[in-house]
């Protein structure tokens, strides 16, 4: 499913017109992202939880020529997903 999909089906669902739906999960969607760039993890009892995890810098192997590069420290978005997540996905 995409993005349109998804609006698609939100709209039907949640009785709204397209344009009504498409703003709401570019909110919801913009929201979860600017609360993660703060540092906040995002909770959705049930669906699951959005959080930050850092990297440490590192080396790794550049495969084209063998040469060891530095990859430098970053945060990584993660996504744990809830009971009810998992028992719809599972069975």
């Amino acid at each position: 499913m995409n993005k349109n999909e998804l609006i698609a089906k939100v709209a039907k669902d949640a009785k709204l017109t397209k344009g009504e739906a498409g703003e709401a999960v570019v909110a919801t969607l913009a929201n979860i992202m600017r609360a993660l760039r703060g540092g906040d993890d995002v909770r959705l009892v049930g669906f699951g939880t959005f959080s930050v995890t850092r990297r440490k810098a590192g080396q790794a192997r550049n495969p084209q020529n063998g040469q060891m590069i530095k990859l430098p420290a970053s945060k990584r978005p993660k996504f744990k997903a809830g009971k009810n997540l998992k028992k719809a996905v599972n069975g």
